[in-house]
This record gives structure tokens, C-alpha cells and sequence, in this order.
């Protein structure tokens, strides 16, 4: 069992972009101490730690071994969902889909995990993939966490989803919309520091390093910039026009950029205003 020591002592480590290139901007991979005292109750228990939900959704990425030590005492933890921002919700059946991980969306289903469209496109059942669509016309333009289109999970499924990708590709709107084009002075004129406030952690940076997404099979149109409040994992925005973005598995949120004098205002648009920030000047 692991103690509430042995959860908030989990050592985040990067991965090398060499072994997964594609998301190198999300894994935190974790190296867990199996020694300990009996466990401990966590402070809002019956509700489990945050620490331990985000611990299962990211293994169940790509290990295994280490997601059954967490899920074995506890399987009715595979219908848990982290949010990784802007309400990007992921569960670990989720995770393991648009990783093209067979091998974990089985042990999550044996455990309980619900079944969905992405799991019927990883599994390569293009039967059933073929029915539900038919059943509910226009789904297949539904996207998974991250903004990972459901042709895209196919790709991600290997030769195991070849027919479910043969067909999707048939019905031309299974991916995502290319975002729109970014000029070069338009990058110059968004990336930089934003402060909303004396807090460190309320900072965000806008880069345009989008290596971890060059040639990645997760998605046909990549993403064109990151978005990362001081703190908290990367969230890559797409363009939909007039330095106007979205973040990774949340369309309906805006995040605008608008040039007042000579400063770059950014807001954040979660319905109404949810942050504004201006730029920091470059020395």
C-alpha cells in the first residue's frame, strides 16, 4: 500500500524526446517507493489525492507495470480523469487510446474501465466503429483529450486499426481543421512573459517551441504555440484566426492576443474574462 508520504514524494523525471517524441511535453514519468507504513487517509478522504488520480492518468500513458501497482488495490480508480487544463479532462482509458497503448486499454477494460468510440478505433473493431457513427451521424468529428482526433487515434492504433483508419478517412471530417496560418511577425508579436499578478506562479509564457509536435502521428495539423502558467504543464494553442487561439482539448475557450500601443494585451476567455495579462517588456 502506499502511504500519503509516498504519494506526495513522487519524483517527476522527464522523459528524453527520443523515446517519446510526441509527448514529451506531457509525461512526468514516476519513480514510486513501495516501502512505507500502512496507508494513511488523505485529508478529503473519501476523495482520493490528486496526486495519486494525475499519477494514474500519466502511467497510463506508457507503463504498465507500474499503473497495475496503483490500480490493482484500487481498480475502480480506471474511471478516474485528470484535468491537465482549460478542462482538458483525461481518464486513463483516454490516455492509453491516443497513446496506441493496446496492451493498458486492455487491463483498464478487464478493471472496469468504460468503454468508448476511441476505444473500439484502438481495438480495431470497425464494426462497432461503423454503427456508433451511424447511430449518431457526426461524431466522428467528437475529439478525444488534447484536441487528438478520432482519425488520429486510428493512426496512433498501428496495423491493429488499419481498416478503422481506411475507413474514417472515407467520411473526410474524422480530423481536426487545420488551424490557420501564423506569420513569423505574428509569433514575434504574441511569445513573451505575461504577469497577472505579484504571485510567482502568476505568470504565463507563450514560447513557439513546438519541436515535441514536429512529424508527431497525434496529430495531422500540429499546434503553434504553448501556452504554461508558472508551475503547470504546457497547454499547445491552435490558431483560428486573427491572433485568436484555442488550447488543446478545449475549442470552446479563447485566448486572444490584441496589440494597445505598444503593448500585447492577453485575455483569456472562459466564457467571460478570465485573466488578462500584458506583456513584459523585452530589454
Amino acid at each position: 500500500m502506499f502511504t500519503r508520504r509516498d504519494l506526495l514524494q513522487l519524483a517527476p523525471i522527464t522523459l528524453s524526446a527520443r523515446a517519446f517524441p510526441q509527448m514529451a511535453w506531457l509525461f512526468n514519468a514516476v519513480q514510486i517507493d513501495r516501502k512505507g507504513n500502512p496507508m494513511e487517509l488523505p485529508e478529503r478522504y473519501p476523495a482520493y489525492s490528486a496526486e495519486l488520480i494525475k499519477t494514474i492518468v500519466t502511467l497510463a500513458h506508457f507503463d504498465l507495470n507500474n499503473l497495475k501497482d496503483l490500480i490493482n488495490p484500487h481498480p475502480h480508480l480506471v474511471k478516474s480523469a485528470w484535468d491537465w487544463g482549460f478542462g482538458d479532462w483525461e481518464t486513463p482509458l483516454g490516455a492509453a487510446c491516443h497513446m496506441g497503448r493496446r496492451d493498458i486499454a486492455e487491463f483498464l477494460c478487464f478493471h472496469g474501465a468504460t468503454p468508448s468510440l476511441f476505444s473500439w478505433v484502438l481495438f480495431g473493431d470497425v464494426a462497432m466503429v461503423k454503427q456508433i457513427v451511424e447511430r449518431q451521424p457526426g461524431i466522428q468529428r467528437t475529439a478525444g483529450p488534447h484536441s487528438i482526433s478520432l482519425l488520429a487515434h486510428a493512426r496512433m492504433g498501428g496495423k491493429q486499426s488499419e481498416a478503422v483508419l481506411e475507413y474514417l478517412h472515407t467520411l473526410k471530417d474524422a480530423d481536426i481543421a487545420a488551424p490557420t496560418p501564423l506569420t513569423d511577425d505574428e509569433r514575434a508579436s504574441i511569445c513573451g512573459k505575461y504577469l497577472f499578478g505579484a504571485d510567482p506562479s502568476q505568470l504565463v509564457e507563450v514560447t513557439d517551441d513546438m519541436r515535441p509536435y514536429v512529424n508527431s502521428p497525434m496529430y495531422t495539423h500540429a499546434p503553434q504555440l504553448n501556452w504554461t502558467r508558472q508551475g503547470t504543464i504546457g497547454r499547445p494553442l491552435f490558431h483560428v484566426g486573427g491572433k485568436v487561439f484555442y488550447p488543446a482539448g478545449a475549442p470552446s475557450i479563447q485566448i486572444r492576443f490584441e496589440q494597445q500601443g505598444a503593448s500585447t494585451i492577453m485575455t483569456v476567455h472562459d466564457s467571460e474574462v478570465a485573466l488578462s495579462a500584458s506583456r513584459e517588456a523585452k530589454v
